[in-house]
């Protein structure tokens, strides 16, 4: 029987948080506003919208919100040529696709900035398919970037395991029905991601491989 093993990218495959921490601190100094990089740091994993929403309040400017999407791409772009992958995690990807899973990748990023994560992971071989902010019309915590991974893999919910660093993403595979994995690499207490709905926690993708036979990936 067939299984999917879904993940997402930013801060549990590649080390990428605390540079967008910096690229939307930057970008909300730039359009006048002081947001603390703590504060910034428990919304990424959000899309721009809802993140920008989360930190501004209801009350801001919304005609600005583009504005500071678009800031914040282009300040984070600069890194591209340099996102570092953790370590053993195109390892990972390699070894559950050799043992029979189907590896989807499921992410707020999309275009040329998808493209730089995957090169950063460098296991393109191993990726069955692809679930961008391009394919779905709500971001996490809402299920629908879960959902449409297994769509892509042809997996039911109950023969899939999603693998996370943050609360949205515990959110977001619990409301799709499947078992979820957090990562403490991007940053979020283990305490958090275990509310969220995490069952089990790892410090990272190699931590994860070395134990793989005991996890739920097993």
């Amino acid at each position: 029987m067939e299984r999917a093993a879904v993940f997402d990218v930013d801060g549990t495959l590649v080390d990428t948080n605390h540079l967008h921490v910096v690229a939307w601190w930057e970008a909300f100094r730039q359009a006048g506003h002081k947001v603390p990089m703590h504060a910034i740091h428990r919304s990424i994993g959000l899309g721009s919208e809802d993140l920008v929403a989360r930190l501004l309040g209801d009350r801001r400017d919304t005609e600005q919100d583009a504005e500071l999407s678009a800031a914040h791409k282009a300040l984070y772009g600069q890194y591209f040529d340099r996102l570092p992958a953790f370590e053993d995690a195109g390892r990972l990807l390699r070894r559950l696709d050799h043992d029979g899973w189907k590896v989807v990748l499921a992410t707020s990023a999309s275009g040329p900035e998808l493209s730089a994560l995957r090169r950063a992971i460098s296991a393109d071989d191993a990726i069955t398919a692809t679930a961008s902010a391009d394919d779905v019309k709500e971001g996490k915590p809402a299920p629908e970037p879960v959902e449409h991974a297994l769509e892509l893999a042809g997996v039911p919910a109950e023969r899939a395991v999603f693998v996370g660093d943050t609360v949205w993403d515990m959110r977001a595979g619990s409301r799709a029905g499947v078992r979820c994995l957090g990562v403490l690499c991007g940053g979020i207490p283990r305490a958090d991601l275990e509310e969220a709905g995490a069952e089990a926690v790892y410090d990272d993708p190699a931590h994860l491989l070395s134990d793989l036979k005991n996890s739920p990936l097993g």
